[in-house]
């Protein structure tokens, strides 16, 4: 593959990342005054940190995803591992407008819970293809897990908002 078609393939990955980040972003456009409102496990962390964490988190999902793609573009396994990355960009993206916009903690809580596999499944099916690719997918992983106990947790603290 030419040093152009990995740049631009690059190039996709981390547009087609930050798009699902920006619609995400859209749906939690008032997460900010919404979660200084809502009463919060001690173990919560600021507002302020959640900007930064994403952006790292999406661009090592985007280079997972074209990792996997410059080896094996999308044939055979790699089209099974990327097609289920787009389950959970697409899950990802619509748990701020389920738990931010339309504030149903029950249902982004059942949803994130979705995602969470639809992780797993991408790192299992990106470990039989590329280590590194399935590597960069832990952090995420493993701050959905951490998601997922604070949505649960602020789903139940705030049960008449959510």
């Amino acid at each position: 593959m030419s040093l152009m078609k990995q740049i631009g393939g690059l190039l996709g990955w981390l547009a087609l990342s930050f798009i699902v980040a920006a619609i995400g972003g859209w749906g939690s456009a008032n997460a900010p005054v919404f979660y200084r409102e809502l009463m919060l496990p001690e173990w919560a962390p600021p507002a302020w940190l959640f900007g930064p964490v994403w952006t790292t988190l999406y661009t090592m999902m985007a280079i997972a995803a074209w990792l996997v793609w410059r080896e094996y573009g999308f044939s055979g396994l790699a089209k099974r591992a990327l097609q289920v990355n787009l389950v959970q960009l697409g899950l990802n993206m619509l748990w701020s407008w389920l738990f931010f916009a339309w504030y149903l903690g029950a249902v982004s809580f059942v949803e994130i819970i979705l995602l969470w596999c639809a992780i797993v499944a991408t790192i299992v099916l990106y470990w039989r293809l590329n280590r590194a690719a399935a590597i960069l997918m832990l952090p995420y992983l493993v701050w959905v897990s951490f998601a997922m106990f604070l949505n649960y947790s602020i789903w139940q603290l705030n049960p008449y908002v959510l």
